[in-house]
């Protein structure tokens, strides 16, 4: 977000705005390079890509019009770690699919960002939840934990986390 954009967001001046951005990127400063380095790379190749190798073109990375490019490097530094999350979670979907267990008693219903819902029966909660938090959290392996919470309700709108 821009100096100016987080001022509005937040309802605070600008020069705080800026502030602010610059702390933050001061104490995080592998931020700060992923940021830099991946506009960089984008602007050199025209595109960039999620950690399976999905490539998205931006050739507006290289406009001179400041808007466009803006734009364009946003999503470039965005796109590598929104993508990879939306490539991890298609990965997980497709396990599930093939699983017997899963599709034997409950229905994947659909898929919002990164979160899937199910229709399970009422009897079979603890047991289908029991399997699929695994499943999903070894879909792939990184130096970090994925971690999967799982809610229960009758409807969204009554979500509480199984404990």
């Amino acid at each position: 977000m821009s100096g100016h954009g987080f001022a509005e967001a937040a309802g605070v001046e600008m020069s705080r705005a800026k502030e602010f951005i610059d702390k933050y990127f001061e104490k995080f400063s592998g931020v700060a390079r992923y940021v830099e380095d991946t506009k960089k790379q984008a602007a050199q190749q025209g595109f960039v890509q999620t950690l399976f190798g999905r490539k998205r073109f931006i050739p507006e990375i290289n406009s001179s019009a400041w808007n466009l490019r803006a734009s364009a490097e946003r999503m470039a530094i965005n796109m590598p770690v929104q993508g990879t999350a939306a490539d991890i979670i298609k990965m997980a979907m497709v396990e599930l699919v093939n699983s017997q267990w899963l599709m034997a008693n409950s229905k994947m219903l659909l898929q919002v960002h990164d979160e899937l819902v199910f229709e399970v029966p009422t009897n079979q909660v603890k047991e289908i939840a029991a399997k699929i938090e695994p499943l999903m959290e070894n879909v792939v392996k990184f130096p970090v934990p994925l971690n999967v919470d799982i809610a229960v309700g009758d409807n969204w709108g009554e979500m509480e986390k199984m404990s």
